[in-house]
């Protein structure tokens, strides 16, 4: 029995990376940082079943110094290390493409941040094609803060709001009930075909319900991303017979290529319960991969330190529920995507170094190291189903 599970946890990064001034980023460590803020307010980060499985390794062999609270001298129980990023870009469809085999070596097309953002013939084609009496917004934004901005003129003039970020992205926020969920996925859908000739990664429905000073965004965001430039490890398995089991956003980033089942949850704690039931249900060349996209969304965009550092204490006390469903043959790694630290300036992901956890019952202990591309993990995994090997990429098997 061969099986194989990602766990991804978004934005989940360990440090600047060697090209991070490159991005302004030089100085980003979203780990270090939550666990420092922690410690400011007198408490330790806990992690102990990460640590157990090589984290605080990964970090001293990272930026050469450990947490502060962590114990230095854990026997790891799997291997560990991090990766550097070789994608052109710090965005999610970038780092997860770039896992799977297929790193982004060209630029995504990308909206100025400053207003207005987009072109006004691309603004005039959707409000013709979608019969939209107009747009609001037009400017790069964090999305809860523009739909407290907007959010009344909105339910009262039935113009969505349109936004960007420092990401290859056009987002459209509309209310639930008085503009419609199915109107604002086909007003996406309409948007998608209008920005392919900009080259931008994704359109992103961002609904939202509430009135007035309480609007909230709801778990049915969907994101319209282009498909991968190339094969990925997600395409060879299904080819050669196996399957993939899709879990939150994972579909819609690979723009369901390559995915057998799609299973939608929202939030980490739906995310890890799905991702249990799964894994008792996975069989032979089955891989399970989830994103845990509350550490982006929720806590590393919006800067919430505290709540970063419960939701990695959460997720970490869950682990053990998942390591006793693993059997014989079973390879599991947490990883993450990108960066996103909630202490640093802004609101955008960071680029950093990302760790690599790998473990499951026939895993050996030990360190892998360095790794220069996120591809170590589709050539690792595909030598680990008996696939044709990547271009990018050494396997850690």
């Amino acid at each position: 029995m061969k099986r194989a599970f990602i766990l991804m946890l978004d934005s989940f990064g360990m440090g600047a990376a060697k090209d991070a001034e490159k991005f302004n980023d030089l100085g980003a460590n979203t780990l270090r940082h939550i666990a420092e803020q922690c410690l400011a307010d007198s408490a330790v980060l806990h992690l102990p079943n990460m640590v157990r499985l090589g984290l605080n390794r990964a970090v001293m062999e990272c930026d050469g110094a450990s947490i502060p609270g962590w114990p230095e001298d854990t026997k790891a129980q799997g291997l560990y290390g991090f990766a550097s990023e070789i994608s052109y870009g710090k965005d999610t469809p970038s780092g997860h493409w770039e896992a799977m085999g297929a790193p982004v070596l060209f630029d995504w097309g990308y909206f100025p941040t400053e207003y207005p953002s987009f072109p006004d013939v691309l603004i005039e084609a959707l409000v013709r094609e979608s019969g939209i009496p107009g747009i609001l917004g037009n400017k790069a934004a964090s999305g809860t803060e523009i739909i407290k901005e907007l959010g009344d003129e909105h339910v009262r003039t039935g113009k969505p709001i349109v936004y960007t970020s420092a990401d290859s992205v056009f987002q459209i926020a509309a209310h639930e009930n008085s503009f419609g969920l199915e109107r604002l996925y086909e007003l996406c859908k309409i948007a998608r075909k209008l920005v392919d000739p900009y080259n931008i990664g994704r359109v992103i429905a961002r609904p939202f319900k509430g009135d007035s000073g309480n609007y909230f965004r709801t778990g049915n965001r969907h994101d319209y991303s282009v498909p991968p430039h190339e094969e990925t490890l997600l395409d060879r398995l299904v080819q050669a017979g196996g399957n993939v089991v899709g879990i939150g956003k994972i579909p819609d980033i690979f723009a369901h290529r390559g995915i057998s089942v799609d299973i939608p949850a929202d939030g980490n704690e739906a995310l890890f319960n799905a991702m249990l039931k799964e894994t008792k249900l996975a069989g032979d060349r089955t891989l399970v991969f989830t994103n845990f996209v509350d550490f982006d969304m929720k806590y590393g965009h919006r800067r919430d330190v505290v709540g970063y550092a419960r939701a990695l204490e959460a997720f970490d006390k869950r682990l053990p529920e998942f390591e006793l469903l693993l059997q014989s043959g079973d390879i599991a790694i947490i990883t993450a995507d990108h960066g996103c630290d909630p202490t640093f300036e802004g609101t955008d992901h960071t680029r950093e170094y990302v760790p690599l956890l790998v473990f499951g019952p026939g895993v050996q202990s030990g360190s892998i190291g360095h790794r220069k591309t996120f591809a170590d993990i589709a050539q690792s995994l595909s030598k680990h189903f008996d696939l044709s090997s990547f271009q990018y990429g050494e396997s850690f098997l």
